[in-house]
């Protein structure tokens, strides 16, 4: 199985060595580093751990995301995975084991049912992610309490899936769609620690509202025109 690993980048050169050492690196093809104009010597760092790197200065979760998937390399599965340390690459292999034993085309890794050292995720972000993940569950008929940024899919799911957003709504718009399209969808629990470096989203007021109105918009946007999509196609 050829694995890609994507990972979005903006000035996180105190973490983006120790994310791409800490990859299991026989389970993966490729890494590819989308960085979005560092100044921090992040791409220079990413480089020498034998990523290759990608400038998007063109900002935005999704347009990186996108920008990573248009450059991978013949996978069979793309993981996604933010460049903070946030998130253990060590534990791709929970995200794995479900599309190989064939019980899933996408996996979430959930930071809400994992173990997680104190303080890792902001008290707001916790509560958004609950109830965004809750809003979802009851809309696309998924069992999710989380929308974390490690996860794990099919490419031919996602290519099918046709994903536009450039902005902080580009995973629920792959969840909403994959769901309602038949795909399955699972989560596993991973572990969640405290980024290493400020976060540009959850440690800013404007960033933490820019963030949830993506994404609390976005799932009812998609979720109507899947819905219209679906009406057309009886």
């Amino acid at each position: 199985m050829r694995v890609s690993v994507v990972i979005p980048t903006w000035n996180e050169a105190g973490a983006i060595g120790r994310v791409i050492d800490d990859l299991p690196r026989p389970m993966v093809s490729e890494v590819i580093v989308v960085d979005a104009g560092s100044a921090d010597g992040t791409p220079a760092i990413a480089e020498a751990r034998g990523a290759r790197v990608i400038t998007q200065p063109r900002r935005g979760y999704g347009r990186a995301c996108l920008t990573g998937l248009a450059a991978a390399t013949d996978p069979d599965v793309v993981v996604f995975l933010d460049g903070d340390y946030s998130d253990r690459p060590a534990e791709l292999p929970r995200l794995l084991t479900p599309i190989v034993d064939g019980t899933a085309d996408m996996v979430i890794g959930s930071r809400l049912s994992g173990p997680q050292v104190a303080g890792a995720l902001p008290w707001h972000s916790r509560v958004g992610n609950r109830l965004a993940s809750r809003l979802i569950s009851a809309l696309c008929r998924v069992r999710l309490d989380d929308l974390g940024p490690f996860r794990a899919v099919r490419y031919s799911t996602i290519v099918a899936l046709d994903l536009q957003e450039q902005t902080y709504g580009w995973p629920v718009e792959m969840i909403v769609k994959a769901s309602a399209r038949g795909y399955r969808v699972v989560q596993v629990p991973v572990g969640y620690h405290p980024r290493i470096g400020t976060s540009k989203i959850t440690g800013t007021l404007r960033g933490s509202v820019g963030a949830a109105w993506h994404i609390m918009s976005g799932i009812v946007k998609y979720w109507f025109a899947e819905s219209r999509r679906t009406a057309r196609a009886i």
